[in-house]
């Protein structure tokens, strides 16, 4: 990739800014001063810029714990999105949510720059599990254990078969296998119960990492990246 287009995907400024700043020779590959615009780098090459290490991978799959009020969404000229809790840099490489979390649910989200990867994990064909955990307002009773696992039938769709664990009375544990719009408030109403809280743990193989607070990401390591090739069979 030349070296002025790397810079400008990685929204350091636009293309004509980033060949100056080549052509004065603050750019640095490899501890290595470049001056031509149009030399060839690998992006994820060691880069400085002014003597400051700069990231340069453009392909990145992160984990984010979405917090409470904030839309899953690239852009919206009103509301706060997920994207506005990355660095600029995320949005610049084309990095973008999989799937989507609603603006009043908490928890683990991927984002990724890797198309494949996130068309595979919200296609119904491959399944990928999804963990909940909800609170509502009236007592879980055990019988829904069993109507969950048989597919809650709700008014547009039947739900497939989902798990159903019982945590305490007023608190669910609850695993999907696919995202239609609102499903898990919807499976939770058709039992009779207001979700007060819901909460996404688990995503595949991936579980939100404990560390993390509402807003923060982090990229996943190489262990959960493969993990999660795996599970799409990519």
């Amino acid at each position: 990739m030349r070296l002025d287009a790397l810079l400008t995907r990685l929204g350091l400024g636009s293309r004509s800014e980033m060949q100056k700043l080549i052509r004065r020779g603050a750019v640095a590959v490899d501890g290595t001063p470049i001056r031509d615009p149009g030399a060839a780098v690998l992006p994820g090459a060691p880069l400085a810029v002014d003597g400051h290490p700069v990231d340069s991978r453009i392909e990145r799959t992160v984990m984010l714990y979405k917090p409470d009020g904030v839309l899953t969404a690239a852009r919206d000229p009103k509301a706060k999105t997920v994207m506005d809790l990355l660095p600029p840099v995320y949005t610049s490489i084309g990095c973008m949510p999989v799937g989507r979390l609603d603006k009043d649910t908490t928890g683990l989200l991927l984002l990724t720059t890797d198309g494949e990867l996130a068309h595979r994990l919200i296609s119904p064909r491959r399944a990928i599990e999804k963990t909940y955990l909800a609170t509502v307002d009236t007592a879980f009773r055990p019988e829904e254990v069993a109507a969950f696992a048989e597919g809650l039938t709700l008014s547009d769709f039947t739900a497939l078969p989902a798990t159903l664990e019982i945590v305490d009375a007023h608190t669910g544990r609850i695993t999907v296998t696919e995202g239609k719009y609102h499903q898990v408030r919807r499976m939770l109403a058709a039992c009779g119960h207001q979700t007060l809280t819901l909460h996404r743990e688990r995503v595949g193989p991936l579980t939100l990492d404990p560390a993390l607070e509402p807003g923060q990401m982090r990229a996943l390591n190489e262990n959960e990246l493969t993990a999660l090739k795996q599970a799409v069979e990519l």
